[in-house]
C-alpha cells in the first residue's frame, strides 16, 4: 500500500456526548479527542472527506437528544458530512458506500468510539466493502473498565483481518 491517501476518508464514529456520560469514563478520553481532532484538522487542510458517524438508538443515543449530540470539545471545520446509523456496522443500511463510491475513496481511516463495538464493526464492513482500512490504533476507545486491553486485543484482530494499523502521528493525508 502507498503512504499517500490521496483517495482515503476519515470516519469519525460515534463520538457522541452519551459515550462521555457513562459511569465508567472512557479510556484516555483527552487524548482521544485531541487525536481525533489533530486527524480532522489534517484531512480538511489535504482535502480528505471527514465523514462524522452519528448512532442513534430507541433508547440510547435516541436521535435528537443531548446524549445524540456530538462531544462539544471534536473538531469540526468546514463541510464534512454526517452519516445517520442504526446498527454497529456503520455500512449497514446507511448511504456511507455509496458516499465513498461518488468521491473515489478507497481507504478508510478509521477512529472512535467505541474499539470492541462500532469500530471493530464499521472496520470489519469496509474490509468486506473492499476497501482499505486504516485503524488508527491510538484514535478509538471505550467507556469499559478494560477498554486499554480491548484496545490492544482489537488492533491485533482487525490486523490479522487484513485492516492497517497506524498511530495518529503515522497517518499523512499529504505526500
Amino acid at each position: 500500500m502507498s503512504d499517500s491517501l490521496k483517495h482515503a476518508a476519515l470516519l469519525v464514529i460515534d463520538v457522541q456526548m452519551g459515550m462521555f456520560a457513562k459511569s465508567t469514563k472512557v479510556y484516555q478520553a483527552e487524548q482521544l479527542i485531541r487525536n481525533i481532532s489533530s486527524l480532522v484538522r489534517a484531512a480538511q487542510q489535504a482535502g480528505v472527506p471527514v465523514i462524522y458517524i452519528q448512532h442513534s438508538g430507541e433508547r440510547d443515543l435516541i436521535r435528537g437528544s443531548h446524549e445524540w449530540q456530538f462531544h462539544p470539545d471534536l473538531l469540526k471545520l468546514g463541510p464534512d458530512t454526517t452519516v445517520h446509523k442504526q446498527y454497529g456496522n456503520a455500512f449497514q443500511e446507511t448511504e456511507l458506500d455509496e458516499i465513498l463510491k461518488a468521491r473515489g475513496v478507497d481507504t478508510l481511516v478509521v477512529t472512535g468510539m467505541v474499539t470492541h463495538g462500532c469500530v471493530k464493526a464499521t472496520s470489519l464492513g469496509g474490509l468486506a466493502a473492499g476497501y482499505q482500512v486504516i485503524l488508527v490504533s491510538d484514535a478509538h476507545s471505550s467507556y469499559s473498565q478494560k477498554a486499554g486491553e480491548l484496545i490492544a486485543e482489537w488492533n491485533a484482530k482487525l490486523e490479522k483481518q487484513g485492516a492497517v494499523l497506524k498511530s495518529t502521528a503515522e497517518v499523512h493525508f499529504t505526500d
